[in-house]
C-alpha cells in the first residue's frame, strides 16, 4: 500500500477515494478520525490520507489526483439554446431555465 493523497478534511478524502474507485483503483482512507487527536499528534499526522492498494497503479492514481486538484478552466461564456441566456463555460445546465447546455 502507498499513500497517494493527504486531504485537508474528511469529505475531501472521501471524494478522492471515490474518484479513484471510479477509475478502477482500490483505495482506503486512513486517519479518518485523526483530527480528534490534534494536540496529541502533530497537525500533519492528523490529516486524512488516501492510500492505494496496488503499487502498480500509482502513476494512474497520481494522474486522477492531479486532475482533481487542477482548477476548472475558465471556458468562454455559452448561450442557452432554449432561452438564449448567457452561462459560464463550466455550467452544464442553464442557470435560468435549467436546460442542458451541451447537446449529446
Amino acid at each position: 500500500m502507498k499513500c497517494i493523497y493527504t486531504a485537508s478534511n474528511l469529505p475531501d478524502a472521501h471524494l478522492v477515494r471515490d474518484l479513484l474507485a471510479q477509475a478502477g483503483i482500490p483505495a482506503h482512507i486512513f486517519n479518518a478520525n485523526g483530527m480528534s487527536a490534534l494536540g496529541e499528534l502533530p497537525m500533519s499526522a492528523a490529516y486524512p490520507q488516501v492510500w492505494i492498494v496496488q503499487l502498480h497503479q500509482e502513476q494512474h492514481a497520481r494522474s486522477v489526483v492531479a486532475d482533481y486538484q487542477r482548477p476548472a478552466s475558465e471556458a468562454a461564456e455559452q448561450r442557452c439554446l432554449h432561452c438564449q441566456e448567457g452561462n459560464p463555460g463550466s455550467f452544464e445546465l442553464c442557470w435560468c431555465c435549467g436546460a442542458a447546455l451541451f447537446q449529446p
